[in-house]
């Protein structure tokens, strides 16, 4: 076994997307954590394949978006169809312009994210512990002491804080006895990841429904490559050794097409799960991703979560560990991200049903009230950019969390515990267009103030965050202009007023006040937010 130390600050079990993204964000923030998995390696089968745009925010933050851009391609449009015949069509590409850097469903392979996020780890000088496997965890007021196995050799390990990130099989969630309720789907499906020789639109995802079943054709980057998720045949349930040539003639029955497969690369039966651990924090232990939550695959939204988790977690543990700020934020984990999942367990639960169900009724919806809502839906502005606010995540918002502080006669629209909307900037001293996510790139907390402030007062707030914040609180101010109005607007900041945001660094704003005071901002970082004074 490669020599661990005696201690960590935090141990992670698990180096699928979560547990590298967890990895990366304490990385980002300053503090070397251990990642241990029971497998060989990275993973070499493609897996999740739809990376959304809050997830390619977190990318661009930390600094390997190109990477991830480049590898991948974007959904142009997705097709309803009944019995082969196609229904609604709807485009899917530059789905919420405006509301993002990033206004599309960006494919990009599970395999591909995972060696993005090792070569950043790898940079940083933090290894994986491959073929490393937890055998106990025992709680402590002020440690965790696990056991771990790796071939032979046992070793123990204390450590500040442990986090779950290894999947539905969780050994963590185990060990802490957490339930992880739910339910099992009651047929079976099959996932082939393949090469066509047959005609089918290489940036377009297909849906097929039919009596006896469905399938669904996922464009990925490679040419003429595809993900089919489709339910098993009838009678082949028990069949041993079964491969695509057997599921083929039941494909071509729902697709009504003669399809082709060149090459098959992965292929594989599995029954889906809809499950919720019933908590996802546990004295100093925490389960993100998988290891907290699984649901069907609906909507590309699994491991887009996973790191959505990591994210929210990262740089609270990062900021206690680093003695910042009060254990007490860790709470806050648990409150903001279990109701998202609770949600998404059951949106995505619904819409498998009807896709999956072969009752009558069902099938009137498939063939008559789906794509007929579909239509309708992408015929308004309005609602389009809802869809992509749910399927995007940028619509997650934290409003009921306790870390939130809203103020005066302030924003109708935008509150606090919203993520920070995407504007862009020109910068007119330097004469530069930039972006305000650009403003809150760094790691730390991030305060914004808009409006006409004289700068004998701004030289005071950068001196009082120099002072009091050493390096925790980045600081940038937005005057009027003519080309700035558009965030003025947004913010509800009319001509003579003044606002301050504080940005949390996952992005999400924390505190909204349309006065720009030192003292209530001061009440903010330390008695909200828990801020220890340097």
């Amino acid at each position: 076994m490669i020599a661990l130390p005696q201690h960590t600050s935090v141990l992670i079990v698990g180096a699928g997307p979560s547990g590298l993204m967890m990895a990366a964000q304490l990385l980002r923030n300053g503090v070397q954590p251990i990642i241990i998995d029971i497998k060989q390696g990275p993973t070499s089968q493609s897996k999740a394949l739809a990376v959304q745009a809050r997830s390619l925010e977190i990318y661009r933050q930390l600094g390997v978006i190109d990477k991830v851009i480049s590898g991948g391609k974007q959904a142009g449009g997705l097709t309803f169809n009944v019995d082969g015949e196609p229904l609604a069509s709807i485009a899917l590409k530059d789905l919420g312009n405006t509301q993002t850097l990033y206004p599309f469903i960006h494919l990009y392979q599970q395999s591909k994210n995972e060696r993005t996020l090792l070569e950043y780890l790898t940079t940083a000088c933090c290894p994986v512990y491959w073929e490393t496997t937890l055998i106990s965890l025992k709680q402590n007021k002020d440690t965790v002491e696990v056991s771990l196995q790796n071939g032979d050799t046992t070793h123990t390990l204390t450590c500040d804080y442990v986090v779950g990130a290894d999947g539905a099989h969780s050994v963590v969630r185990k060990q802490l006895a957490i339930p992880f309720s739910g339910d099992t789907y009651q047929h079976k499906f099959y996932l082939a990841d393949v090469k066509l020789a047959s005609e089918m639109p290489g940036d377009v995802v297909n849906l097929f429904m039919a009596k006896t079943g469905f399938a669904g054709f996922f464009p990925m980057p490679e040419e003429r490559a595809f993900r089919i998720v489709a339910s098993l045949p009838d009678g082949l349930e028990n069949k041993e050794d079964l491969d695509i040539d057997d599921v083929l003639p039941e494909l071509q029955n729902i697709t009504k097409a003669n399809v082709k497969i060149e090459q098959v690369n992965w292929f594989t039966i599995y029954k889906l799960h809809h499950r919720m651990a019933e908590k996802f924090s546990d004295g100093r232990c925490f389960l993100i991703g998988d290891a907290a939550h699984i649901h069907s695959p609906v909507g590309g939204q699994g491991m887009n979560t996973g790191l959505q988790d990591a994210y929210n977690l990262g740089w609270k543990l990062a900021a206690v560990i680093n003695g910042q700020i009060k254990q007490t934020i860790l709470a806050s984990y648990a409150i903001e991200r279990m109701p998202v999942a609770k949600e998404l367990l059951g949106t995505t639960d619904r819409i498998f049903n009807v896709i999956s169900s072969r009752s009558w009724f069902n099938g009137l919806l498939k063939r008559y009230i789906v794509p007929n809502a579909l239509k309708l839906i992408w015929k308004s502005e309005k609602l389009r950019g809802y869809f992509f606010r749910q399927v995007s995540q940028t619509g997650i918002s934290y409003r009921d969390s306790k870390l939130n502080l809203q103020l005066g006669n302030t924003s109708t629209h935008i509150k606090a515990g919203d993520r920070l909307p995407y504007f862009e900037i020109f910068d007119e001293k330097k004469k530069t267009k930039t972006d305000i996510h650009t403003w809150c790139s760094k790691p730390g907390f991030t305060l914004i103030t808009l409006g006409e402030i004289p700068e004998a007062y701004l030289f005071t707030l950068a001196k009082w965050i120099t002072q009091d914040y050493q390096g925790s609180i980045n600081f940038f101010h937005l005057p009027p202009s003519n080309t700035n109005w558009h965030i003025f607007d947004a913010f509800e900041v009319k001509a003579g007023m003044r606002k301050a945001l504080i940005i949390r660094p996952d992005l999400h704003i924390g505190y909204l006040n349309d006065i720009v005071d030192i003292t209530m901002m001061n009440n903010y970082l330390r008695n909200v937010a828990g801020f220890i004074k340097a």
